[in-house]
């Protein structure tokens, strides 16, 4: 199974680049880090499809604060966190944001 996404300011009507991605997968009740990174010119996150995953809870966070705060913008929010279940049988789940500096939100994709 692999994760995607792609970060979109909607804001702006276009990707959000810079903005920094960890993926974590919960453990018992621990969160373990799987990767991190930064989106690209596009808002995407190519290396993220290396990760292999297995079926279990997930979380994507997004660190929408600091991506606002270079841009010289006031945002509401600092990180954004979005939990997720991949069961046996998904091959791929995308995970979108769509942010702005007062609200986000997230589907799951194709």
């Amino acid at each position: 199974m692999t994760i995607s996404t792609h970060v979109l300011d909607t804001s702006l009507g276009r990707p959000a680049s810079g903005v920094a991605i960890t993926l974590l997968r919960q453990q018992g009740s621990a969160w373990i880090e799987a990767f991190a990174g930064d989106t690209d010119a596009d808002g995407r996150v190519p290396a993220l499809r290396d990760i292999t995953a297995e079926p279990g809870a997930w979380r994507l966070t997004f660190d929408v604060g600091r991506y606002f705060q270079r841009r010289g913008v006031e945002s509401f929010y600092g990180l954004v966190a979005v939990d997720f279940v991949l069961r046996t049988g998904d091959a791929h789940s995308h995970v979108p944001l769509l942010v702005s500096p007062f609200g986000y939100s997230t589907y799951r994709g194709s």
